[in-house]
């Protein structure tokens, strides 16, 4: 009797230190695999992060859905996620209703190395990112003046980047290198007095103008008296404008720094470009002249979410 009651306490001992050993390396493994999944995870947040500015820039570029997929994928297993391996799956999208939003998610299996003798051999981690980019679309404080295509090189480089005389004719569209023609980015007659609104920020301009549209005159006005309205309320100042084709047509901006301005006989702007010619629709508004900043806004690529 005496044996048989030893024997039962051994047994006994010999359960509570089994279970006691599996408590402590599911508390072991948990801490460890825990660990290691959040290591992975960290990392995997970083590469949807990248894979999704990656595929969010890529379509800003070339405008094409499956090649900003593509890259964004191909930025994931760059960092050691490939979409199909070892059961990861990538998801990339992008939308393209407010701008450009690229989503990057990321699921992979983390593989567990004590918790798998518990009967937890993995676990699933997923990540998400998303990045936002979009073009110019507000410019402030823009010019009532425009400028000729020709004034820039092929590739969209501006030809005067230094102090250069420009209105060398007083048509309804430039009609060289060098000139200028006024313009109330409407449809109508330019009228003196609308357009000296504008230069001092006495009326302001809500537009959004599309490429080819006409905003050139319409009467061949002179407009003496605006070269020295710009003289005196527009320079030292940087601003966005306008250029145009030889039909008048819209066809994008650059930025232009307005050194001075000559009425009388001369009629001339003196300034010169700060930026290369774009092709993008922008909308327009105006300002008085030294109360808002006068912009074409700025490309955007960050990370949202």
């Amino acid at each position: 009797m005496g044996r048989t009651t030893r024997d039962r306490d051994q047994g006994q001992i010999l359960a509570l230190f089994g279970l006691s050993l599996l408590v402590m390396v599911s508390i072991a493994g948990l801490s460890i695999d825990a660990g290691g999944a959040f290591a992975q995870r960290r990392d995997q947040q970083s590469a949807a992060d990248l894979a999704s500015l990656a595929a969010a820039n890529d379509y800003l570029i070339n405008g094409d859905l499956d090649l900003a997929e593509a890259r964004g994928r191909s930025v994931t297993a760059d960092n050691g996620f490939t979409d199909g391996v070892n059961g990861t799956t990538v998801g990339v999208s992008i939308d393209t209703s407010n701008g450009v939003v690229a989503t990057v998610d990321i699921t992979a299996s983390h593989g567990n190395t004590f918790l798998g003798a518990v009967g937890m051999p993995s676990w699933p981690v997923s990540t998400s990112a998303a990045s936002i980019a979009g073009f110019p679309d507000t410019g402030e404080g823009v010019g009532p003046f425009i400028f000729s295509i020709a004034a820039f090189e092929d590739d969209g480089t501006p030809k005067y980047q230094t102090n250069t005389n420009f209105g060398e004719s007083n048509g309804d569209v430039p009609t060289s290198e060098k000139d200028l023609a006024w313009t109330n980015y409407g449809t109508g007659n330019v009228d003196t007095s609308e357009v000296s609104d504008i230069i001092s920020g006495d009326s302001t301009i809500d537009k959004t103008l599309e490429y080819g549209e006409y905003i050139g005159q319409h009467n061949n006005g002179f407009h003496n008296w605006l070269f020295d309205d710009v003289d005196t309320y527009l320079s030292g100042l940087d601003m966005p404008v306008a250029i145009v084709d030889y039909g008048g047509n819209f066809m994008g901006w650059a930025m232009f720094h307005v050194t001075s301005a000559q009425g009388g006989g001369a009629k001339h702007i003196q300034g010169y470009f700060l930026s290369a010619f774009t092709t993008a629709r922008l909308k327009i508004t105006a300002c008085a002249a030294n109360d808002c900043p006068r912009y074409l806004g700025s490309y955007v690529l960050k990370l949202w979410d």
